[in-house]
């Protein structure tokens, strides 16, 4: 029995292995889908749901739903870049993300999927949280402010570090990425060496006196958009 799944996405037939989300195979097979929650090496979570794609006509999150045989799948349509600007406009919105002064700029990915969908400025008013930051700890700096609730710090705290120092509290709008201590990060066991410090797609969570170390131009997305090395693959697969 073939351990090969094959469906399509956008007209394109694809081939997977049995056990892959539609993520996982999109990215072997060349094809970007946007993302912010999802990361390797990380257990697939579906919170940001910019990965989100019709399936067979109905919407499901590329990070989490399993390829079967001979699914249509659609992921580059106007109908779904727009859902994608809406959430990633938000995500702007409900922070406070001033990338002209961000340590990230250059290397953060919501910014680069904001310029991947065209948005140069968000449509919606900004909601200018009260939000704090911590200092505490001697080598990691955390900015809530930037925080856009990916929860892949918490995933790779536990997964990857085999710790468990951020964890989610809070409903609905007070919802917040809070740490494993009475007080402050420094009271925890985080260590500056930690994946869950670089597991961050934002600014929120940055190591301290490495800020502004990369110069302009030789940044992560300043030569390439965001999933040029997915769609690489692509073409060494012809």
């Amino acid at each position: 029995m073939s351990d090969k799944i094959k469906f399509s996405i956008d007209d394109v037939e694809i081939e997977g292995e049995v056990g892959q989300t539609i993520m996982e195979a999109a990215d072997a097979a060349g094809v970007y889908i946007p993302r912010l929650c999802a990361s390797k090496n990380l257990t697939p979570h579906g919170s940001c749901r910019v990965c989100t794609v019709k399936v067979n006509g109905r919407s499901q999150a590329a990070c989490t739903q399993p390829i079967a045989p001979g699914i249509i799948v659609e992921n580059d349509t106007d109908e779904l870049k727009g859902h994608r600007r809406s959430i990633v406009e938000m995500l702007f919105v409900e922070g406070n993300h001033y990338c002209m002064f961000c340590e990230k700029s250059g290397n953060c990915e919501l910014q680069a999927v904001a310029y991947r969908l065209g948005i140069a400025a968000p449509a919606h008013e900004y909601l200018f949280p009260n939000r704090d930051v911590d200092a505490t700890h001697p080598e990691i700096f955390i900015d809530r402010n930037r925080c856009i609730l990916c929860g892949r710090c918490v995933r790779a705290s536990k997964e990857l570090d085999n710790k468990n120092v951020f964890q989610f509290v809070g409903r609905g709008i007070e919802k917040k990425v809070a740490v494993n201590a009475d007080a402050n990060l420094s009271d925890t066991d985080m260590a500056g060496v930690d994946m869950a410090a670089s597991s961050c797609p934002v600014g929120a969570i940055l190591r301290k006196r490495v800020g502004f170390a990369i110069p302009v131009g030789e940044r992560l997305y300043d030569a390439k958009p965001i999933g040029s090395e997915i769609e690489s693959n692509r073409a060494e697969n012809k």
